[in-house]
């Protein structure tokens, strides 16, 4: 049976509650200001006994920061770059703010004021997104050992959006610009990379072997990212690993790029030094000289991948095949990345409804005079 007494404090008159837990074990609650809001709380407390979503108070003492390392071992499977990820949001936005506090004080109003003031110093919504990432993940945890209820990170109402931008999509003649207008590797590279539609990390982990001259296809099964000041090799997800056909006109070019290598050797390599490709910098670079040169100012090098998903549409290739081609998990995905290049195929709908409904009603116009002919 539920007890609610008064006591002093040097404050005042406070009151507590005596309950009796699941486990049949007598605890207390105590520091109400008001006996209705001692009241309130027995009343919840029975309803989450009663229910089986009963937490204990002295449960949600455990800090965030005392959870973070099971929580971070728990990810250890994962790409190391994502790990990377994780330990900088951690150490740089998570910890600093919520690494001491107890995870039964944390206010879903209260992380939501953290983001923003987050989005407010100029972080991107990427980063963001990140940050509350393992907060969420940290406190989901807590759920799941009964610490807290409920997960105050999980359902965040002023979480950043991505800012969209276009993609450029550029011609064939504009590819072929871009090439002409670069040396050695990277001519071919350009060529390569917006005929296949492979992500940067692939093109840099590229190897000779997994080039197949004779049946003119790429095997992608490796990729290579940037990891702080390191390159990680790694293998993309299951859905990422795929073959890759590239156009006839591409197979001497390749071969040239290859000459005098070993299976094992990078196909494209850094300049001078050798070794992985490092991330064409913004603004600066081949890569830019070469998109000023193809009339594309602003154009990033995911650009190119878009226009090998464009260059394809326009060959007659539909969702299907663009999505194996790309190494998307779903169709529904590639229409989201690029539902622009498929709105000729809603024109291309209704063209054809208009002919079919305009035949048929010709047909049936035509019978009908046959038959009051006949008559």
């Amino acid at each position: 049976m539920a007890t609610i007494e008064a006591y002093e404090t040097k404050a005042g008159k406070r009151y507590r509650v005596q309950y009796t837990k699941p486990d049949g074990n007598r605890t207390m609650k105590r520091g109400f200001a008001t006996k209705r809001d001692a009241n309130d709380w027995l009343a919840q407390t029975q309803v989450n006994v009663a229910s089986g979503s009963y937490v204990a108070p002295s449960a949600g003492r455990v800090t965030v920061g005392s959870l973070w390392p099971a929580w971070y071992k728990r990810k250890s499977r994962l790409k190391k770059s994502t790990l990377r990820g994780y330990e900088t949001a951690w150490r740089v936005h998570v910890e600093p703010v919520w690494g001491s506090r107890a995870v039964a004080t944390i206010k879903p109003t209260a992380v939501e004021d953290w983001i923003a003031e987050l989005s407010g110093s100029g972080k991107s919504a990427t980063v963001v997104k990140r940050a509350n990432g393992v907060l969420s993940g940290i406190l989901a945890d807590a759920v799941k050992d009964q610490r807290i209820a409920s997960n105050p990170a999980a359902k965040p109402e002023n979480m950043p959006k991505k800012s969209s931008r276009d993609h450029v999509y550029l011609t064939h003649q504009q590819v072929q610009t871009m090439a002409d207008s670069a040396d050695g590797q990277w001519s071919t590279l350009i060529l390569f990379a917006c005929y296949t539609g492979l992500r940067w990390g692939e093109l840099t982990g590229l190897r000779v072997k997994a080039l197949d001259m004779l049946r003119r296809r790429v095997r992608v099964a490796v990729n290579a990212v940037e990891v702080g000041s390191t390159i990680v090799e790694g293998e993309p997800k299951s859905w990422e690993r795929r073959w890759v056909p590239f156009p006839k006109f591409l197979a001497p070019l390749l071969a040239q790029q290859c000459e005098g290598k070993q299976p094992d050797d990078l196909v494209f390599t850094a300049p001078l030094r050798g070794g992985f490709m490092r991330h064409p910098k913004t603004g600066k670079g081949w890569f830019h000289r070469a998109s000023l040169a193809a009339g594309a100012e602003g154009m990033v090098i995911h650009d190119m991948r878009a226009t090998a998903a464009s260059l394809a549409v326009s060959a007659g290739a539909n969702v299907k095949v663009i999505q194996r081609m790309l190494g998307h998990k779903s169709a529904a995905m590639t229409l989201d990345t690029y539902s622009d290049l498929f709105d000729d195929d809603l024109n291309a709908v209704s063209d054809a409804l208009d002919s079919a409904r305009s035949a048929q009603l010709s047909q049936n116009v035509s019978q009908k005079r046959v038959n009051s002919a006949s008559e």
